[in-house]
């Protein structure tokens, strides 16, 4: 178990720069832009409104903020949490597809893997320290950058409000911040879970291809739905290939993506088109992501995702490039 912790710790070391400095350059990105988005906001607001006539955009502004919309305006900062966690966490799965591809290959180009393997370290805790790095690691970094990102911008949002005569803390008070966190942190077993095929796939590839993983983990799932789709054109399956894609391409490729697991749910989902903001986050509760274990296909592709990640192993320990 110690071995395995120092492993994984290598893997951060290694790779500080992708599971750190990506998720933090990120959030500030997405804290400056939308920054920028409220100072345009208010400005076009006022200029359209007209400043000089009685300072009409302040006032239906703060006609607009009643009792019942600061409890909407409450859930809209909720959201903003969750939007800006997600948006840190899609920008994670970009830097972790590209690791996994390369986590095994990389050993063998640059021919280390002659010094890890006289270590008194197994393949398997070796390619398990790497996947627990992909999978738990990094996005525990990536939502407690999104959460601290958020924060700063439902403060940010607060601060303009004030100057519409609402008070940041009447608008903090209808948020509920330590809800979204939480619901945050429980939603990470799942999506180890769900990312289970994707991150199996391509570590699989890296540990199998001779040269470039990138191609060969892209290439195989994509031509096989090109091939299903042509045998469904020629009639010689019932079956559509919308399927395939969905189901096996899909989720082969694009595991890695947060909030994948939305359309395979059975609750009911409010659509965030939805005019009740408190709506839509009630419905996206945990009762409702859960829900995706229910679908057999969850569970068909974790199970798929074990089975790739255990070839891995197996290639590491017999893939001789020399």
């Amino acid at each position: 178990m110690k071995s395995f912790y120092w492993l994984v710790k290598r893997e951060f070391w290694e790779h500080k720069g992708g599971f750190v400095t990506a998720p933090i350059v990120a959030g500030i990105v997405a804290l400056v832009l939308n920054v920028m988005l409220l100072i345009t906001a208010e400005v076009l607001g006022r200029r359209w409104a007209g400043v000089g006539k009685g300072d009409s955009f302040h006032t239906n502004f703060d006609r607009a903020f009643d009792a019942d919309n600061l409890v909407q305006a409450g859930a809209v900062l909720d959201m903003t949490l969750y939007g800006v966690t997600f948006l840190i966490l899609g920008v994670m799965a970009i830097v972790v597809f590209f690791y996994c591809l390369g986590a095994l290959y990389d050993d063998r180009r640059d021919r280390s893997i002659l010094f890890w393997k006289s270590l008194p370290l197994s393949d398997t805790n070796t390619v398990l320290s790497k996947a627990a790095s992909a999978v738990i690691v990094a996005p525990a970094i990536a939502v407690v950058t999104g959460v601290v990102a958020g924060l700063l911008l439902m403060i940010v949002v607060s601060i303009f409000a004030t100057f519409h005569g609402v008070p940041a803390w009447r608008l903090l008070m209808e948020a509920h911040p330590f809800q979204v966190v939480f619901t945050l942190l429980l939603l990470l077993p799942l999506y180890a879970l769900w990312a289970l095929p994707t991150l199996g796939w391509l570590m699989l590839c890296s540990a199998w291809a001779r040269s470039k993983p990138f191609l060969w983990a892209i290439a195989l799932p994509v031509g096989a739905g090109i091939v299903v789709s042509w045998f469904g054109l020629m009639g010689l399956f019932n079956r559509g290939s919308s399927w395939f894609w969905t189901n096996v391409v899909g989720r082969v490729l694009g595991g890695l993506v947060p909030g994948g697991w939305v359309g395979q749910t059975t609750s009911p989902l409010v659509l965030p088109g939805h005019d009740d903001p408190a709506a839509v986050l009630q419905s996206l509760n945990l009762a409702y992501h859960y829900s995706a274990l229910a679908n057999p296909s969850t569970w068909i592709g974790a199970v798929a995702g074990v089975a790739m990640i255990a070839a891995a192993i197996w290639f590491r320990r017999w893939r001789d490039d020399s």
